[in-house]
């Protein structure tokens, strides 16, 4: 992952202006985990809570990006706040669909929570693919020259954007055919490098 998004470039001076004020890395880990599950609370409730949820969702992605730029920024980096923070990012996203779908509930009977949970999932397994027994590695996208560069995960902010525009049951579906998917291909591209060896 790169330490350079156009997130990490938003956050940065608001980061360099927190640094002094003895807020640690951990503290903004938390901050995030607590924001994201209050954004998924609002997108389960629905309604115009989930266009709340949604702005919070926003928030809590800036502190994803956030806490990493203040451990690198005061040198507080650690393996155990590595963990947390992979941890508070999974629950975080897990709870968002999950919470979109339960919202959606109303409309889509129980295949809304259902749709939820299978891209929850496939969340958690894509995680654990790439964080924990290190399968694969997500690179960032870079444009205008290397100035602009956008991880895959950046696209997390489409959720709270189509919230908005009404197009939840849309996104919801493709989530919960894309994670799974993509943590299949990476299981199976991982046996396929493991065979030719």
């Amino acid at each position: 992952m790169s330490h350079n998004t156009l997130i990490h470039q938003i956050v940065r001076p608001a980061v360099r202006a927190v640094a002094p004020s003895g807020v640690t890395p951990n503290h903004l880990t938390t901050l995030r985990l607590v924001t994201g599950l209050a954004a998924a609370l609002g997108f389960a409730v629905g309604g115009r809570w989930a266009m709340f949820g949604g702005a919070v969702f926003v928030l809590s992605m800036l502190l994803d990006r956030a806490d990493g730029e203040l451990a690198r920024q005061t040198n507080q980096m650690s393996e155990a706040g590595y963990r947390y923070d992979l941890f508070s990012d999974c629950a975080a996203s897990m709870a968002a669909f999950l919470g979109v779908g339960v919202g959606l509930a109303p409309g889509m009977g129980p295949l809304g929570p259902l749709l939820g949970a299978l891209a929850g999932v496939g969340i958690a397994v894509l995680f654990w693919q790439l964080n924990v027994a290190k399968i694969g590695e997500l690179r960032g996208f870079e444009f205008w020259g290397g100035r602009i560069t956008v991880d895959p995960d950046d696209a997390m902010i489409f959720v709270p954007i189509l919230i908005w525009c009404g197009a939840d049951r849309p996104m919801l579906l493709a989530a919960a055919v894309a994670t799974p998917g993509a943590a299949l291909w990476l299981g199976f591209e991982a046996l396929r490098v493991k065979r030719e060896r």
